[in-house]
């Protein structure tokens, strides 16, 4: 860790001014104790998170047979998060962390290929299908991510997806929801608390 923020820290040093040796051997120890609480704040923050989410369950096997791939989507997968709360991460069961992914749309359900991980979500858990313009870490253009909502055991999850087909993704998404129910064509308002826009 000590060699990962000393670089950091000298370029904070070298934009002060200050000849004194013992001086700047002062600032960069009170640097690099700063870098070690922030990192120590966001460890702790982040297990935390972790233990209040402990009660998510797993989430659905792979079956073996998921019937036909109506579409296949490569892009990221940018985040889940608490039904209507953006912000709210979701860091259990694989979920936690942004990277890049295939979408697969199949008569089953949806099949998220992620690095070493593959996430199911079954055609009946879906909930809605509709579009979003931010979440952690992510702003991009009015409905330029997928917002697929669905549950999981009991609790309510959206799960966002970039991918430069949007359009194609929404519509494969929206042939899984039971017939007769609604799907939202807009976004989700960026203040909404889980209502559709």
């Amino acid at each position: 860790m000590h060699s990962a923020l000393l670089p950091a820290a000298h370029t904070v040093l070298a934009s002060l001014d200050i000849d004194d040796n013992a001086t700047r051997t002062r600032l960069l120890i009170y640097v690099l104790i700063g870098f070690a609480i922030i990192i120590t704040l966001a460890v702790l923050g982040w297990t935390a998170r972790r233990r209040r989410q402990r009660a998510i369950p797993a989430t659905a096997t792979l079956p073996a047979d998921i019937g036909s791939v109506r579409a296949e989507f490569d892009g990221f997968y940018v985040s889940t998060t608490l039904d209507g709360q953006p912000l709210n991460r979701v860091a259990v069961r694989g979920l936690g962390f942004r990277a890049r992914a295939t979408v697969a749309v199949a008569d089953a359900g949806v099949v998220l290929a992620l690095p070493g991980n593959n996430i199911f979500i079954p055609r009946d858990t879906i909930r809605e299908v509709t579009r979003s313009n931010y979440t952690i870490d992510r702003v991009v253009e009015p409905g330029g991510l997928v917002l697929l909502a669905w549950t999981l055991g009991g609790t309510k999850l959206d799960s966002y997806f970039r991918v430069e087909q949007t359009e194609q993704l929404v519509t494969a998404l929206e042939g899984l929801l039971p017939a007769g129910s609604s799907s939202s064509t807009g976004t989700r308002n960026p203040t909404s608390t889980g209502k559709k826009a």
